[in-house]
């Protein structure tokens, strides 16, 4: 039985994605489901960018490029970069965009430095350490506290910074330290009515949201917020930071009270969990308690996607946790985000695809996948720049966008925010009903979303018991097949002995790039044992002679030219197809399977950059060329 889902209360729409799809069982028993059967669009965006009203943005360089420069960017007009001053346009406009910044002491950093008050003696960077502090103070904050929050903005304070806060008590006592305190406010308003003033239905759509910044001990715990909302109903709250509280489920909490209150559906996007120090997909919280079925339940309903990659690396999986993929060493990113170094561990936690096997395995002891997540990619960019393009890529941050400036050790600095380590990537793919706000969150919230490194790969899956060969040239597909199969972020359930799990899927190159390497089935599952097992399958590929006696696929080769960064699209397929079977299929095993689409080698950025600056000897301490690709999100199996 299928049918369409209909809006519910927080508990009772737990279970729901991009659809269910329930199928006789052996006894007879049916479970009830359901489908969307509405038209969709493919929109394509970034929901996690910085301008210059975030803290570290403006510090390293961003003392310009507003969330207005962000917007005109993102639609195509070209605009001043804040770095270099040049002409700057994105290749290719997006759909929709989301200016994330940092609500922790939002546009006070930028204030500050505005302020007419400069402490003489000092460089600007040792007047802003300064100066925080003292604002921190002025908001009865411990000054030690206040210190540890600035650690990763700003550098280790020198004698005279130190000297110049001897005073500190003395200013705040008498008022000489100006305390601001509608900064915060007044940023939020003119970054939510920017938001307003650029949002056109239809035709582009302006997100409103912000970053929740949560960093306990180094391990990056960020979470993109947004919302549907409009600029009235955002300046009637300010952004949740971890200012407010360090726990995740408190902001859940505010979340539900929010939405409540404004009427507008919100959601909490995780970002970045290479460095999370094992954390992010924990079996425990963050006080250190095992997850139980009411935070599974809500963690699930408030995070529907999280981010798979973007420019501080991938997070999809690492060679060390998945050693029988080849792909699986791609864009990796070996830094923390503290000042002090420490030696990168990647650990089940840090990445998705581990995580989807860890919701697995809870759910199977508690009957709640917490971890049950669709995915996408954006940049976090701090230029107010969405570049994601490797020929036209803006760096990190305003100050890392110079070729020459990513020479002698750029590339690996201890705090791995600079230079050729950085990856342009990555885009958030949405497959919407409109381009409007209410869509793309509905979207989001049902997981019919997936991820790109940058490239715009178009990507379609499908998945259902028994799909026939031909499913894809059906007449009318995939609107032929809505009672058959579900779109990615969906759910089958209930398979009969007999049945075989099917994937339709359809991969189109972009255009503008490489051609298509392969479409590839991850497959995650949990055995007869209890334990988790993964497994990657070739699912189609380009070139007819490619497969070697052992199943495996030989390289699809390169056709980069290394002396100008050119690719000639001379090998691999700007369309690849495939219906895929699951030849190991256990009707009574809970399993995921998401698609990993790859492209032909293109030139990654640092090899340009290499070419600019006309020194074959260079050392980028990175490939030359990068296989770009897309990541759909998963569709889930229970028996």
């Amino acid at each position: 039985m299928v049918k369409r889902r209909e809006k519910s209360a927080l508990r009772k729409s737990l279970l729901g994605g991009a659809g269910v799809l329930a199928v006789a069982i052996a006894t007879g028993v049916a479970i009830s489901g359901v489908a969307l059967a509405e038209e969709k669009q493919l929109l394509w965006g970034d929901t996690h960018l910085h301008s210059t009203y975030s803290s570290d943005a403006f510090t390293n360089g961003n003392l310009t490029a507003s969330p207005d420069t962000a917007y005109r960017y993102a639609k195509g007009m070209p605009v001043v970069h804040p770095g270099h001053k040049a002409r700057v346009q994105i290749g290719t406009p997006l759909d929709f965009l989301v200016v994330s910044d940092h609500a922790e002491y939002l546009g006070v950093i930028r204030s500050l430095y505005l302020n007419p008050m400069i402490t003489e003696g000092l460089t600007w960077r040792e007047m802003l350490w300064t100066r925080f502090v003292q604002y921190l103070l002025r908001d009865a904050i411990d000054g030690q506290e206040g210190r540890e929050l600035f650690t990763s903005i700003l550098p280790k304070p020198s004698d005279n910074a130190v000297m110049a806060m001897e005073g500190w008590e003395e200013d705040r006592v008498s008022g000489l330290i100006p305390r601001q305190p509608t900064v915060e406010i007044d940023t939020w308003k003119l970054i939510t009515d920017t938001a307003d003033a650029h949002n056109e239905p239809g035709e582009f759509t302006a997100l409103i949201g912000w970053e929740y910044s949560l960093i306990p001990g180094g391990a990056n715990l960020h979470r993109i917020v947004m919302a549907d909302i409009d600029a009235e109903q955002a300046q009637t709250f300010a952004p949740f930071g971890f200012d407010d509280s360090s726990f995740p489920s408190d902001l859940w909490s505010w979340l539900e009270k929010t939405s409540a209150a404004t009427g507008g559906n919100f959601l909490a996007i995780p970002h970045n969990s290479n460095i999370s120090k094992g954390s992010m997909f924990d079996v425990r919280d963050i006080r250190g308690n095992d997850i139980n079925q009411d935070y599974a339940e809500i963690r699930r309903y408030w995070e529907p996607v999280v981010e798979i990659t973007q420019i501080k690396g991938d997070s999809e999986t690492h060679p060390a946790l998945s050693p029988d993929d080849p792909f699986a060493d791609f864009e990796t990113y070996p830094y923390y985000i503290q000042r002090d170094w420490t030696d990168y561990v990647p650990q089940p936690g840090d990445y998705i695809r581990s995580a989807l096997k860890t919701g697995l395995e809870l759910e199977s002891t508690m009957g709640v996948n917490p971890y049950q997540f669709g995915v996408i990619g954006s940049t976090d960019a701090h230029t107010a720049l969405p570049s994601a393009e490797e020929d036209n890529f803006h760096g990190k941050m305003a100050t890392d966008s110079i070729p020459s400036r990513k020479d002698g050790g750029w590339s690996d600095d201890a705090r791995g925010t600079f230079g050729w380590g950085m990856s342009a990537s990555g885009l958030a793919a949405v497959w919407a009903a409109e381009n409007t706000r209410e869509a793309i969150v509905a979207a989001m919230r049902r997981r019919e979303v997936y991820a790109t490194s940058g490239p715009r790969i178009a990507v379609r899956t499908y998945g259902g018991l028994n799909l026939p060969p031909t499913v894809l040239e059906t007449p009318g597909f995939p609107d032929s097949i809505q009672t058959q199969a579900v779109p990615m972020g969906g759910e089958i359930m209930g398979a009969g002995v007999g049945d075989r799990f099917s994937l339709a899927i359809e991969a189109q190159a972009d255009p503008k790039s490489g051609h298509l390497d392969r479409i590839q089935v991850v497959k995650g599952w949990i055995d007869a044992s209890g334990e988790t097992q993964e497994r990657v399958y070739d699912a189609a590929w380009s070139g007819d002679d490619r497969l070697l006696p052992d199943g495996a696929l030989a390289a699809v080769g390169s056709s980069v030219d290394l002396n100008t960064g050119l690719t000639a699209n001379t090998i691999g397929s700007p369309r690849l197809t495939a219906v895929w079977q699951d030849p190991e299929f256990d009707p009574a095993q809970s399993a995921f399977y998401y698609v990993r689409v790859l492209q032909i080698p293109t030139a990654r950025h640092s090899l340009l950059d290499k070419l600019a600056l006309g020194n074959e000897d260079i050392d980028t301490r990175r490939p030359d060329t990068i296989q770009e690709r897309a990541y759909t999100s998963p569709i889930w199996y229970r028996p």
